[in-house]
This record gives structure tokens, C-alpha cells and sequence, in this order.
């Protein structure tokens, strides 16, 4: 598909590192400060747009399409690396444009992303935003705040727990509304609390419509498992890269790192995508009879990816880093795009280091 024209004040280039050609936005001064954004999935980097525009002056707004999405050159993921994968190729473009430094902000995955970006490149951020962010011990598969897994094979999580019908329809490039399964209602249904509408509903759905599909790439393969829900992790798509299975150390590594950088966690109220009962989780639509065979509470709860996320980052701070958790009300998966205004005035503080002692 044709990518959209940029908005007036963003340009976007297509650079290539030694990982791979990545489409990138940027805005702002070549010299300003940087900062990094990435998407979630099921989106691309023309969903920063606006909120690249609205950073304060003196700010430089980068933002790459990930590999497997929009408009970034189609290589293959390795999820058996977790999210490395996409850590290394933003690295990658980091040294490319001689930034040594940034501040960075996540967005659901992306969010996961920036768990082992600071973790494997330490000193690189000077901030670190997370939206929505799943949750460290990844989506799928486990139980408790310690994130425990609920089997050992990390059944439920991974490739095949991704409704069949919603990848169809992003191959078919569906950009109808009929079907309760048609992007365009997932993204209106889920990334936004209801009513809402995005301004920029087309273009965003063309640059979601442009994640790569197949059983190599999203949502990935799978294998069979004698656990309910009978599906576990295969190697391939990114799916896989958010399994527990393969993000078994990273919380542990991510608690060591040094330096921390200071995090600012901003959520929706009715997020349904990243939340303690998951719209998305096994675990949850088990429990409310949507999938049969639910092992029950003691087996298989929904996952409570915010009481994860919340448990870590308290260990973060009481290993030397420092968090905020601040919760935007009258939004779900995207706070940044429902309310952009009640989102920058928090963001832009945070990144002026004005944010921890207001």
C-alpha cells in the first residue's frame, strides 16, 4: 500500500543500518534532543505524528517503523531472542545517526522493546515513557505478580492464541467495518475507549495494515500442547517474541542494569488490551466461558499484567531507579492519541525532568 503523506513538519527517510532498512520519521531540529518512539503492533510509526509535533522546541521526534511493520524493510524475526530482535536494529540506527543518546518512549510492545533496550544498551536512555506497556514478564502463559508461568511449555501464549479470522482479514487489506473482526473495529474497539474516533482513521489503518502476516511473521507459528488452551510457542513471528518462554531472565537483568533510567508509566482507565483481565488473555476469556476447557483460577486466572508491571518497576525503584505510575482517565490503549493534551502535559514535564518533583 502507498504510504501517507507525511503531516506538514515531519519528513520521513528510509535509512539503512547494518540490520536492515528502516523507514523513519523524524521531526524537529537535527540538533535537537532526541527522542525515540515505537509502536505497538498492529500500528506503525505514523501513529507518533502528532504527538512528534507536539514536543516542546528543541526536541528532535524519531520514529521507526519496526521490523515485521509499516514500511521497514521485511526481514525475518527470531523470537527466541525475545524482543532483541527489534532492540538490535533500533541500536542499530541509533549508531547509524550518531545518537549516542536519547530519551525514549514505548507504546504496548514497543514498551517491551525498551525492557531490553535499556537493559542490553545501558547509559544510551535518558528517560524512558511507557504507554500501555505490556507487561515485562510478556502477554500469555502466566499467573501472579511474580509472573509465574502457568505451564511449563508456556502454553497460551505465543502464535497461536491470535484469532485466525483477524489475521485473514489483514491480509485480504479489509478495511471494512461489517465484521466484528475487521481491523478497522479492533482498532476502534480496543486502542480507543468508545466513542471515539482517531481524525486520522485511514491513514492509521493503511499503516496497520502493513504489518507482515504469515506463520514466519505475525502472528507467528506455534506448536501443540497437551495443556489447555493446547496451543505453545513456536520460533517464528512476533507473537512468539512476547511469550514468557522467551523472556524468561529479562525481568532479572532488567532489576541489575545500571544506570536506571527514570521511567514514567502512563495507562488508560479502560485499556482492554493491557490490563489485569485482558480482552486478548486466554486466562481471562476462559473464565468468561468464551474459550472452553478453562482450567479454572488455580490453573489458569487471567493474567494480571498490570499488577506485573507495577510489581517490577517497584523492584526497579527499590534497586536505585525511579518510577511513576500516572493513570489517564477516559482512555484505553492509546492516551497519547484519546487525549493528547492531558498526555503531553505529563510527557513533556517527564522528559524536562520537571515531572518527579512537580
Amino acid at each position: 500500500m502507498e504510504m501517507p503523506s507525511p503531516l506538514a513538519g515531519v519528513t520521513v527517510e528510509m535509512i539503512a543500518t547494518p540490520r536492515l532498512k528502516q523507514n523513519v520519521y523524524f521531526c524537529g531540529p537535527s540538533d535537537g534532543v532526541p527522542v525515540v518512539f515505537l509502536h505497538g503492533n498492529f500500528s506503525a510509526a505514523l501513529y507518533w505524528e502528532e504527538t512528534m509535533l507536539a514536543l516542546p522546541r528543541g526536541y528532535r521526534g524519531i520514529a521507526p517503523d519496526l521490523r515485521g511493520y509499516g514500511w521497514t524493510e521485511d526481514k525475518l524475526i527470531d523470537s527466541t531472542r525475545g524482543m532483541r530482535d527489534w532492540s538490535d536494529d533500533v541500536a542499530a540506527l541509533l549508531q547509524t545517526l550518531g545518537i549516542a543518546k536519547a530519551h525514549f518512549v514505548g507504546w504496548s510492545m514497543g514498551a517491551g522493546v525498551l525492557y531490553r533496550f535499556i537493559t542490553d544498551y545501558p547509559g544510551q536512555a535518558l528517560s524512558v515513557t511507557l504507554i500501555c506497556p505490556v507487561s515485562p514478564y510478556g502477554f500469555g502463559g502466566s499467573k501472579d505478580a511474580a509472573g509465574t508461568p502457568c505451564y511449563t511449555d508456556f502454553a497460551g501464549s505465543g502464535g497461536g492464541v491470535v484469532n485466525p479470522s483477524f489475521v485473514q482479514r489483514i491480509q485480504m487489506g479489509d478495511r471494512g467495518s461489517d465484521d466484528a473482526n475487521s481491523p478497522r473495529n479492533v482498532i476502534n474497539s480496543f486502542y480507543y475507549k468508545p466513542p471515539f474516533r482517531a481524525a486520522r482513521e485511514e491513514d492509521f489503518l493503511t499503516a496497520a495494515l502493513m504489518e507482515k502476516t504469515g506463520s514466519d511473521r505475525y502472528p507467528g507459528d506455534f506448536v501443540p500442547s497437551p495443556n489447555w488452551p493446547n496451543v505453545a510457542p513456536g520460533v517464528h513471528g512476533p507473537v512468539n517474541c512476547w511469550s514468557p518462554k522467551y523472556l524468561r531472565n529479562d525481568v532479572a537483568e532488567l532489576l541489575a542494569v545500571t544506570p536506571k533510567p527514570p521511567i514514567l508509566w502512563l495507562r488508560g482507565d479502560s485499556d482492554m488490551i493491557v490490563s489485569d483481565n485482558s480482552m486478548f488473555d486466554f486466562g481471562a476469556l476462559g473464565k468468561l466461558g468464551f474459550i472452553p476447557g478453562w482450567p479454572g483460577d488455580d490453573i489458569y486466572p487471567p493474567q494480571p499484567m498490570i499488577a506485573q508491571t507495577r510489581a517490577v518497576l517497584e523492584q526497579y525503584a527499590a534497586k536505585g531507579g525511579s518510577f511513576r505510575e500516572q493513570v489517564i482517565a477516559g482512555t484505553a490503549h492509546s492516551p497519547h492519541i484519546e487525549k493528547p493534551a492531558e498526555f503531553a502535559a505529563l510527557f513533556h514535564a517527564f522528559i524536562s525532568g520537571n515531572l518527579f518533583t512537580a
